[in-house]
This record gives structure tokens, sequence and C-alpha cells, in this order.
């Protein structure tokens, strides 16, 4: 048995199709069939979005740890091997988020919508200290606006999100800003890129990359682009906060 063919015996448990699975994780239907062949590995987090697809618990969580993980140890440096290491050592992050809220800025009620595992929700919340440190890092986070409407968990714990998202925005080093409903070339899902203290640079996609952490130049170059693009085609952060304030009155209070 592997990773792969656990997430595929869960998928058709549930009775969908990997293109039904992609569409619940804004991903391509191929990503999904990779990680279903065991072409590629996904990240945690990644396997966390698909206990919450499937109504899984945190079956395919566990399925990751027992068979990725011991293999991203192997494979990758160990700095390289999760994300969110270099996300601690960086210092700046850039991000984009397509349906959810970026992990730095989900409240608890939020996350623990979508991380059953309490280790895994101590581990996003341990994540967020970054923010609390006498030099944070320079976080540049574009969402969606579709993130603004994707309910999880209940119309209170998406009010109290976006009410923190409004707050967060305005702190030092921290710029949010909302990318409206349209097409933005180059742009297939979310990605994130952390620059270190040596100018290094670390970039996760969970989409037509391959959904996995790399620290290759070439690619590194391609979501730089993408998010060059979202950010000069987004709202800027004082219209950002305007449409979170309306998306919250008109649809969760």
């Amino acid at each position: 048995m592997s990773f792969g063919q656990e997430v595929r015996r869960r998928r058709k448990r549930a009775r969908i199709t990997q293109d039904e699975l992609a569409e619940r994780l804004n991903v391509v239907r191929s990503y999904i069939s990779q990680i279903e062949t065991g072409a590629t590995q996904c990240r945690a987090d990644f396997a966390a979005r698909i206990d919450v697809a499937l109504d899984t618990g945190d079956e395919v969580q566990s399925a990751w740890r027992e068979f990725i993980e011991p293999l991203q140890e192997e494979k990758y440096p160990t700095f390289f091997a999760n994300f969110p290491r270099a996300e601690q050592n960086a210092t700046m992050i850039r991000a984009y988020e397509h349906s959810l809220v970026y992990g730095l800025f989900q409240t608890k009620a939020y996350a623990s919508v979508l991380l059953r595992d309490e280790n895994e929700l101590a581990g996003r919340m341990e994540r967020q200290t970054i923010l609390e440190r006498e030099r944070p890092p320079l976080v540049c986070v574009v969402m969606s606006e579709a993130v603004l409407y994707t309910l999880v968990g209940s119309s209170e714990v998406m009010r109290e999100q976006l009410e923190y998202l409004i707050e967060a925005s305005q702190r030092d080093r921290v710029h949010i800003q909302i990318a409206p409903f349209r097409y933005y070339r180059g742009v297939w899902g979310t990605f994130h890129i952390a620059t270190q203290q040596d100018r290094k640079e670390v970039s996760y996609a969970a989409n037509a990359l391959g959904g996995e952490t790399t620290s290759d130049p070439a690619r590194i170059a391609q979501v730089s682009e993408a998010f060059a693009t979202l950010q000069a085609q987004s709202l800027n952060e004082l219209d950002s906060r305007a449409l979170i304030r309306k998306v919250i009155d008109e649809r969760w209070t």
C-alpha cells in the first residue's frame, strides 16, 4: 500500500471523481492523478485539505505521515523538506491563496475546521509566532476574493476570521491585498515564496508546478512573475480592507 493508493481508496469510498476532488481543492485534475499514482508528493497541509474535502477526519494526514514524511526527510535536505521551516527563517514572505486564508493569518477557530488533528493545529498556531518577533519578516499576501466567500465552519467563524484579517492588515510589515474575481495570466493556484537572509528563495506551489517545495531558480522566477502580476492587478490595501468589511456586513453578519 502507498500514500497514493490510500488517497485513491478514500476518494472512491466517498464516491467522487478525480475531477470533483480537484475542483474542491482548486487544483488541476492531473495533480490529483499524480498524487494517486505516486508520480508526485504533496505537503502535509495539502493532505489535511484532502481530509476536509473527503470528510475523512485525519486519515489522509495519517497516511502522509506514514508514507511521505520519511521519504521527504531522505529526499530533501532537512531545511527544504518542509516549507514552514523556510518560512520560519524568512526575511520576506510572499503568498497567493486561491480559496483559503493564508495560514499565518488563520484564527484558531478557522484553522481548527481545516486541521482536526490537535498536533497539526498547534503547529499552525506556532507558525504564527513569527509575526510577533521584534523584527518580523515582511509579509505580502494576495488572496482571491473567493477566500472571503468560502464558508469554513460557520458564519461566526468567518466573521471572526475576516475581522482578524482587517486587524492583521494594519500591522507594520504586513500587506494584504484582495484579487477580484478574474483571470490572471500565469496564475494557476496557491503558491508561497520565502526569501532567506542570504537572499536565496524557497517556493511551494500546489498547482502545475507539481505541489512541491523547490529552490530551483527557474521555478522561483515563474512564481515571482505571477505574484508581481497579482499585486499589480489586485485591490490596494485600503480598498482590500473596505471589501473585506463589505463582505462581513453583507455575507457573514
